[in-house]
């Protein structure tokens, strides 16, 4: 299990630096202009703009009809965390790296996986805290209505994100 969560934390902070890079590059990146899938009035995926994993930390920002100050902002705050994330991406990653290492060590250490194990949690909480950190700074550019918006698409997200019927038993082995 923290296996699995080590790796979604993963390939979030993973979605959350490469969303960021284009995000910086403005909505001309990639040949995508305003209305395009990745243009500021287009759909974006995950990991891009306003989207889990992507600049905001989640927030939904291509809904907010963002001013082009407050896209400039965001842009800097996005700028200004990644390379502190590409550095606890790191740390992560070895981390992990360790745990397996550790889990999968014979003869077995319960002491080393305690500690390995230890280590993966407070990369993972750094991870969070630096996510939490850089959203709050974005929060803070947003205009009171933009954040009772933010505030209501986020509700209205998690809304379905708990109607969705995902299979949340574990799987058994065979």
């Amino acid at each position: 299990m923290s296996r699995f969560r080590a790796l979604t934390t993963t390939a979030a902070l993973t979605a959350l630096l490469a969303g960021g890079v284009a995000f910086a590059q403005g909505p001309g990146f990639g040949g995508r202009g305003p209305g395009g899938p990745g243009g500021p009035a287009g759909r974006g995926g995950p990991g891009g703009p306003g989207r889990p994993g992507g600049p905001g930390g989640g927030l939904p920002l291509r809904e907010l009809n963002l001013s082009e100050t407050q896209q400039q902002q965001i842009r800097e705050v996005s700028e200004h965390y990644a390379q502190q994330n590409r550095t606890l991406a790191e740390q992560l990653r070895t981390a992990m790296e360790a745990q397996r290492k550790a889990v999968d060590a014979v003869p077995f250490n319960e002491g080393l996986i305690r500690s390995t194990t230890q280590a993966l949690v407070e990369a993972q909480t750094e991870l969070a805290i630096q996510r939490a950190r850089m959203q709050g700074e974005i929060f803070a550019f947003l205009t009171p209505e933009q954040q009772a918006q933010a505030r209501k698409l986020q509700a209205d997200r998690e809304a379905r994100m708990q109607q969705r019927p995902v299979d949340r038993q574990p799987r058994q082995r065979q």
